[in-house]
């Protein structure tokens, strides 16, 4: 999760999902009681764990939401997410993967150690100090698996962080990042930048958990220029009938976009 906006939340656009208690499942979070907090991962591919520091008193940023937890678990188990990303694997190439609104860094983390690649995790300038603890906490794992992590700050739609960034990556990974309305064009704009125009042919795997009614307004234009689908559900969370999706975003071909 990353929070790019102080606006306030617009409850009447809720669907039934409080995103302020919607954590990890079963999990709620007292930001009185409990400032500092660490959630451990136990990454069965690899046989070690992770441990990440939240802070929930700092905001949305700073904690841990039910879609990062899905990417890991689905990190975890060697899920396909996208054929080309199969392909590099089995050839045995490095990997370069860019996480965008990380949020603590659990994802970018995960997928570093998990696949042995070389990650970049992106969020705000105020985020950062945070995500790069949790990557020094867990040195050891990622030396040992031949994963490394490195931290940038990307304000999306702002072309000088984008192309300090670089476009060459054969993955993009985000979760729960569709969640301010005014930020669905910065959002598009910058996986229009990585997705359709770099050399590699880069896909985008979204993990999320629906929230609001005005959601559809960012999958609908985002299917102009991208075939989206389903590619993962979770079953839904306690006390809910919405489970977490997880989504695959590819370039249209230009006939298909200028239709």
């Amino acid at each position: 999760m990353t929070d790019q906006s102080n606006n306030p939340i617009d409850a009447e656009d809720s669907d039934e999902v409080n995103p302020f208690t919607m954590l990890l499942p079963g999990e709620e979070v007292n930001n009185e009681s409990a400032p500092l907090q660490h959630q451990r991962y136990n990454l069965q591919s690899i046989d070690s764990a992770i441990s990440i520091r939240q802070l929930p008193s700092q905001g949305l940023s700073f904690q841990l939401w039910p879609a990062a937890a899905t990417l890991v678990n689905l990190l975890d188990g060697r899920y396909d997410l996208h054929p080309s990303l199969s392909a590099l694997l089995a050839a045995g190439k490095p990997l370069r993967v860019l996480e965008l609104g990380s949020g603590t860094g659990v994802v970018g983390i995960a997928a570093a150690a998990t696949l042995g690649a070389s990650v970049t995790v992106t969020d705000l300038p105020h985020v950062l100090a945070n995500i790069q603890f949790n990557i020094d906490l867990n040195s050891g794992v990622l030396e040992n698996h031949g994963g490394a992590v490195d931290v940038a700050a990307l304000s999306w739609g702002e072309m000088e962080d984008m192309e300090a960034i670089g476009r060459e990556y054969d993955l993009l990974l985000g979760s729960d990042v569709v969640y301010y309305d005014h930020l669905y064009d910065p959002l598009l704009k910058t996986l229009r930048f990585f997705l359709l125009e770099g050399e590699r042919k880069t896909a985008f795997v979204m993990a999320h958990l629906k929230r609001w009614k005005k959601e559809s307004a960012f999958f609908k234009k985002a299917k102009k220029v991208f075939d989206v689908e389903i590619i993962h559900s979770d079953p839904p969370l306690d006390g809910s009938r919405i489970g977490v999706a997880v989504y695959l975003f590819v370039a249209k071909s230009i006939d298909k976009r200028s239709s």
